[in-house]
């Protein structure tokens, strides 16, 4: 409550905060909620992350630079547009500034701002738009195409899939940066982009993130092409791009989270045949729990490249070895049914022959998902 003795406002004050709060829309009340739900779940991360019995200690020289750093590039994200990453970088720093270095790629509110992305969710999209490398614009532009920069989240990498020198223009995962330089202090560099690098998926809390070349890799802090790295001949990336765009959502995101380990395990694979489901679940509309997942996904990949042509010309009953480790249940050619002549393998039929075809990959649309003998009962 204000003092006695506070002179009252000004009618100019007065007017501008009419004004003000008049100009306020339905949209904006509905974003500015939005960010109040967001930080509030930030806050309440950090704060049973943190020790509430503990002393703070006194802070560092180093630490109170970085805190000024941060207030700094918040104020300028803010100013350029980018009121959520400015929000988070200012309550929670560490979010961003984990490493010596960073480079954060700030995303347009509109794709942030939805009610939608739990605290867990968002978090690991911001980890995946930071890399714990500075690379400023020309840093950009100096890499060769297809060089991968280093992310917070999970060993993840983002590619520098287009450079234009003249134009003094980047994309990275197809994404053009359309704030370059934003702010570029210390060991800080901050771009602004229109959309995310990676596909969200609030329904799976998961974030679907493009493989980088394998050819390339990040060594001294700096780009640099790799050698002599194991590099699977299939364009998995690809894979899980043409089947999110054909419809086959469900086993993309199965797929997807499987990804490193099929990279790790089937890396000399030079082309697969991908039987795909509609959907991928257990009864009831169930996710499967990963562990089983894994075993699903490999059940409906073959390791060699069958198009429709080469699979009806297969003798009935040939069988047909899968990725799942141990090749204890191969699939099985069942044959054509007559009536409606559609080729069955392992009692499913083919609905979608030769969904896509590339030089190392066909998909197949399939009724149903094929039966996994022997898997673990889940609850």
């Amino acid at each position: 409550m204000a003092s006695p003795s506070s002179p009252p406002p000004s009618p100019s004050s007065s007017s501008s905060s009419s004004s003000s709060s008049s100009s306020c829309s339905p949209s904006h009340v509905v974003f500015y909620f939005t960010l109040a739900l967001v930080l509030g779940g930030f806050s309440i991360t950090v704060s049973y992350g943190s020790d509430s019995d503990s002393t703070p200690a006194a802070q560092s020289p180093q630490a109170a630079v970085s805190h000024f750093i941060s207030l700094s590039a918040s104020r300028t994200l803010r100013t350029s547009g980018f009121t959520v990453t400015a929000a988070l970088l200012q309550i929670s720093p560490e979010l961003f500034l984990s490493s010596p270095n960073s480079t954060i790629f700030a995303i347009a509110d509109s794709h942030i701002s939805n009610a939608s992305l739990s605290p867990h969710l968002l978090k690991s999209l911001l980890r995946y738009h930071t890399s714990p490398l500075r690379a400023s614009l020309d840093d950009l532009l100096n890499a060769p195409q297809g060089s991968c920069l280093p992310t917070l989240y999970r060993n993840k990498s983002l590619s520098v899939t287009k450079t234009d020198r003249r134009n003094r223009t980047v994309h990275i995962n197809r994404v053009f940066i359309s704030h370059p330089n934003l702010f570029q202090e210390g060991s800080i560099s901050i771009h602004g982009v229109p959309r995310p690098f990676a596909a969200v998926d609030a329904e799976y809390d998961v974030i679907q993130t493009p493989e980088c070349d394998d050819d390339f890799g990040v060594v001294s802090g700096g780009l640099k092409k790799m050698k002599n790295k194991k590099r699977s001949n299939v364009e998995w990336a690809r894979v899980v791009r043409v089947l999110s765009s054909k419809g086959f959502v469900s086993f993309a995101i199965g797929l997807h989270s499987v990804l490193d380990k099929l990279l790790e395990d089937e890396w000399n694979v030079s082309s697969v045949t991908i039987f795909v489901p509609p959907r991928l679940e257990l009864e009831g509309g169930r996710h499967y729990p990963k562990a089983l997942l894994e075993e699903v996904v490999r059940f409906h990949i073959v390791p060699q490249r069958l198009t429709h042509k080469d699979l009806m010309a297969l003798p009935a009953r040939t069988l047909l070895t899968t990725l799942v480790r141990g090749d204890d249940q191969p699939l099985e050619v069942t044959g054509v049914v007559s009536f409606v002549r559609e080729l069955v393998i392992d009692g499913v039929r083919i609905v979608a022959p030769d969904a896509f075809v590339s030089k190392s990959f066909v998909v197949h649309g399939i009724s149903r998902a094929f039966e996994v003998n022997d898997l673990p009962a889940t609850q």
